[in-house]
């Protein structure tokens, strides 16, 4: 198995935040979360911004070093 990169590691953040907005989503949809959803759904949102951020710029920069 080859090393972790900062790549790898931006796009499990990605999946994984959008695995656990999906559920929020769900858990909202049911009526189980009321009160802590919208800042629970912005945070997943959030991190899935900073995942896809990782991702670009892991790739620009590997980009110009070839």
């Amino acid at each position: 198995m080859s090393d972790w990169d900062g790549a790898s590691i931006g796009l499990i953040l990605v999946g994984c935040s959008i695995i656990t907005a999906g559920i929020i989503i769900a858990a909202m949809l049911l009526g189980l979360l009321q009160s802590s959803s919208r800042f629970l759904l912005l945070t997943a949102i959030f991190l899935v911004v900073m995942g896809a951020a990782v991702v670009l710029f892991i790739d620009r920069r590997s980009g110009q070093e070839s």
